[in-house]
Parts: C-alpha cells; sequence; structure tokens
C-alpha cells in the first residue's frame, strides 16, 4: 500500500530562508511530491511528528490544511487500491492532484488575499481584490474554473479590460499577470494540469513595457525647496515629505509616512522598505536634517511618528495604518498637483515622481552598483533598465552630429 507523509523539503530552500511544504507518496520504493503552496522557515517545523509549531502565528491554520490534504490523499489512495488493476507512484500523485480540480479560480484568489491581510500587506491585498472583481464582472458573476481560462477567454478579458474598463495597457497587464500568479500557483498545488497552461509560446504572451518615465531637473527641485508655505497646512507637509522622499533615492511614500524617531540613530536613518522587507542604512542629508528639525517639537516619544498622519491611527489595527497611510498618499497627490502649478512644472508631480527624479538627476553622475543598492534592487539589470531612462546624452550626442550641418 502506498504511504503518505508531510515533510518540509529543506533542500529546496529558498533564498528568504523557508522552505516548502510536501505531501511525499511512495509507492514500490518510488516517490513523488506533491506542493501544498506554503512555505515555512525550519525552525517551526516539528520533524518528529510532522507538524507547524505552536510558535507559528498561523499553526492552527496550517496544521488543519495538513490534515485535510492528508485525509483527501488517502482517501483517494484506498479508492485506487481497492481496484484490481495494479497502478503506479506517478498514477496515484496524478489522481491525487486532480481531487483539487473543484477549487475555482475565486476561491484559490481569495485564500491569495487572506495570506496577504494575514500578513499586514493590504495594498496588495486591495490591488487583487480589485482585479478579481474585474474578472468576476467580465465572466457574469459565474464561478470559473481554470480549465476555463483558455487563450481566448484571456483574450477577450485584455480586450474587455482595454475598451470596456478604460485600462491602459499597463494596467490591462496587471490583470492578466496575477491570473497568470494563480494559474502557477493552481498547476503546483495540483488543481489543474499544465498542459492546459494558457501562457507563453504560442499562447498568450505577457510584456511589460517601461514606459517613458520623467524626473524633475534639478532647476525644478530647487523651485520646490525655495517654496514657502505656512507651517502645518496640508501643502506644508506635502512639501516636505515629498522631498525627504527625494533625498533618499525616492523611498516609497508609505515608508515615509511609517518612519518613527527611534529610526533615526546616529545621523543616519535605519529602516525596512515595506516592499521587500529589506533592511536600509542611510547618512541622513544636510537637506532632510532640516526637514526633521521642524517635526522635533512635536515629538512626543522615541517611538512616536515623525511625520502626524499615522500618529491616529490604531497601532493595533494594521488595516487602519494601511488605510490612513492610502488616504494621506492621496492628498499628496492632489497638493503636489498644486505645487506644480504655483512653480509652473510643466509635468505630472506626484509622490512616485521623486524616485524618479532622483534616476533622472543621477543619470551618469554615480556608477549603477552604487545606485543599485540607493534603490535597492535585487538585480543590477534591474537597475541598468531604470537607469536608461534618464541617461540620454549619448543619444542627444549622436543625434546632433548627424543633424549639425
Amino acid at each position: 500500500m502506498a504511504s503518505l507523509k508531510v515533510l518540509l523539503r529543506t533542500n529546496k530552500q529558498k533564498k528568504d530562508g523557508t522552505s516548502p511544504l510536501v505531501l511525499r507518496i511512495t509507492h514500490n520504493r518510488k516517490s513523488r511530491y506533491i506542493y501544498l503552496g506554503q512555505y515555512l522557515e525550519e525552525k517551526y517545523w516539528d520533524f518528529d511528528n510532522q507538524r507547524v509549531k505552536k510558535s507559528h502565528p498561523n499553526s492552527k491554520r496550517l496544521n488543519n490544511l495538513i490534515l485535510k490534504k492528508l485525509s483527501e490523499a488517502n482517501d483517494t489512495v484506498l479508492e485506487l487500491e481497492t481496484k484490481d488493476d495494479p497502478v503506479s507512484v506517478k498514477q496515484i500523485k496524478n489522481k491525487v492532484k486532480n481531487s483539487n480540480a473543484d477549487i475555482s479560480f475565486f476561491d484559490l484568489g481569495e485564500k491569495r488575499i487572506k495570506e496577504y491581510e494575514d500578513k499586514g500587506t493590504f495594498s496588495v491585498a486591495r490591488a487583487d481584490q480589485s482585479i478579481l472583481n474585474n474578472v468576476e464582472k467580465f465572466n457574469g458573476g459565474k464561478d470559473l474554473y481554470f480549465h476555463e481560462i483558455t487563450v481566448s477567454f484571456l483574450e477577450r478579458f485584455k480586450t474587455y479590460c482595454l475598451t470596456e474598463l478604460k485600462h491602459k495597457k499597463r494596467t490591462a497587464t496587471n490583470q492578466l499577470m496575477l491570473i497568470r500568479t494563480l494559474y502557477n500557483r493552481a498547476i503546483k498545488e495540483g488543481i489543474v494540469d499544465e498542459k492546459n497552461y494558457p501562457f507563453g509560446g504560442d499562447n498568450v504572451s505577457i510584456k511589460l513595457s517601461s514606459g517613458n518615465k520623467i524626473g524633475l531637473t534639478e532647476e525644478e527641485i530647487r523651485t520646490i525647496e525655495e517654496m514657502e508655505f505656512e507651517k502645518d497646512t496640508s501643502i506644508w507637509h506635502t512639501k516636505n515629505i515629498w522631498l525627504f522622499s527625494f533625498y533618499f533615492a525616492g523611498v516609497r511614500i508609505s515608508d515615509v509616512l511609517s518612519l518613527r524617531w527611534s529610526d533615526i540613530k546616529n545621523d543616519r536613518l535605519y529602516y525596512e522598505m515595506s516592499k521587500n522587507e529589506k533592511p536600509v542604512s542611510l547618512k541622513i542629508p544636510d537637506k532632510a536634517i532640516e526637514i526633521l528639525e521642524a517635526y522635533k517639537p512635536d515629538k512626543q516619544s522615541k517611538n512616536d511618528y515623525v511625520f502626524p498622519y499615522l500618529k491616529e491611527a490604531d497601532q493595533d489595527d494594521e488595516e487602519d495604518i494601511f488605510r490612513k497611510s492610502r488616504n494621506a498618499a492621496r492628498l499628496f497627490n492632489k497638493w503636489l498637483k498644486r505645487i506644480a502649478e504655483q512653480a509652473e512644472i510643466d509635468k505630472n508631480l506626484s509622490n512616485h515622481i521623486s524616485r524618479h527624479s532622483f534616476g533622472n538627476i543621477a543619470g551618469e553622475k554615480i556608477h549603477p552598483l552604487m545606485l543599485q543598492k540607493l534603490y535597492r534592487h535585487s538585480n543590477l539589470k534591474t537597475t541598468i533598465n531604470y537607469q536608461a531612462n534618464f541617461i540620454n546624452k549619448e543619444a542627444d550626442d549622436a543625434l546632433d552630429k548627424v543633424i549639425d550641418f
């Protein structure tokens, strides 16, 4: 009889130190593995009892998942082995995987959203929910199964995004990327067979366009720095927070808002990027120190926020913190347009343009390896591709050589 066991495959450890939970099926001395779609650090796994330790924040939910998968797999094995025909371990694996075929696209999507909410990554959860709502509306409110997601379905959905929802190409691409992500997960969890995969090759190809990234010039930055506004007004806070972001290579506005005085030690800024949880340590430029000095009189404790927008948030409610941070970012975009008008800057001044502005001014002044460190990119190629939007001198000189006659 085939034996079933849930293992933590530490030999398949990812860069973040987590390893996949798998269901191992052994039959006639041969083994096959089914990935359960969950990853754990080794310290949370009870190797003797094949359970998640209670010290893990989601131990109960994960252990229930393990029991459910074992029960489903055991029922499938018993069903196969009560028949007279001999079966291979590969047949058992395929049968167990296909027992998940009743899980819909929306079921898996909601599961992913719940996981991000549990981690406190509400920005991703909200973006995913919006995409799921679009797919559901396109599908007429009916449930959707992975075998129904064909090339034709995806092409029609893309057209729907561009024409009915009036999405830009990049936004429509983001919709398809989530569908692809969930489809890949469905394959790994045995919900759908990979032979039906509708992406890549001659099927639906997803290509990201870098678009035109336009940053401010040094002169435009100086103009904003010299603008004066009444202290403690929304436009005053907006100017300070946007410039603070720029002074640190375009750090995300949400990260600026969440800075606490305890993050500042010996004239250095220490914080963790919300997007990828990478630790950052940077010297605080003099211009940023001037901004900090303006907020020091309101400092209540070393754990207090530097900027005021999250001070009233419920610190025990991560969703409330996310909501207030998002609302503040929307407010800043509104006031940044007012700043652009007053400064006579004919560009779309927004929260994210602080990063583009840093890249534009950095240009050819800073070596790509140092820019990679400042941007906290994992791959140098990402930095080079990003900076390619702003390094135009060689192309400009080449153009002049041709037309200067």
